[in-house]
């Protein structure tokens, strides 16, 4: 499988999880890097009329998370910490994150992510440490399919 074919069962991945099919993020994933853009909606706010911080999380994690996995083609990975710092409320338009690797061992990767607002501007960062795990990529949801559909045998 080449490199483009991998972020491509990546990105479909994540379109097949469960969970976004409440939060609708379209993501784009290259090499030690992955973008995610959530258009804010009123379902996503706490009672101040703002985004809920758990948004911040998920988006900021999802942008790291699938910046790592870019570069482990076999074994779904995990995130073992994760730090979220949030700088701006955000009550409408659009949360992109852009995730990238700073730095991999033989064990772990660390990777941040910052996200932005429609205008340009930081609204959180983040940054965690992930994992190997002992999943196959193959045998994800999402990614399985995208190897049956898109990869001659």
């Amino acid at each position: 499988m080449s490199n483009e074919q991998h972020y491509r069962a990546l990105e479909a991945m994540y379109q097949a999880a469960p969970l976004n099919k409440f939060y609708l993020p379209e993501m784009t994933v290259e090499e030690g890097t992955a973008e995610i853009t959530i258009d804010i909606d009123s379902k996503l706010f706490h009672s101040g009329g703002a985004a809920h911080g758990s948004v911040y999380f998920k988006e900021l994690d999802d942008a790291a998370f699938f910046a790592v996995n870019s570069l482990e083609p076999e074994v779904f990975v995990l995130t073992t910490s994760f730090t979220t710092y949030i700088t701006r409320p955000i009550s409408r338009g659009q949360m992109i994150a852009k995730g990238r690797v700073v730095n991999r061992n033989r064990s772990q990767w660390i990777a941040e992510s910052v996200a932005y607002d429609s205008d340009g501007r930081e609204i959180a960062r983040g940054n965690g440490i992930f994992v190997r795990s002992k999943m196959l990529l193959a045998e994800t949801l999402g990614y399985k399919e995208y190897l049956k559909q898109n990869m001659s045998v």
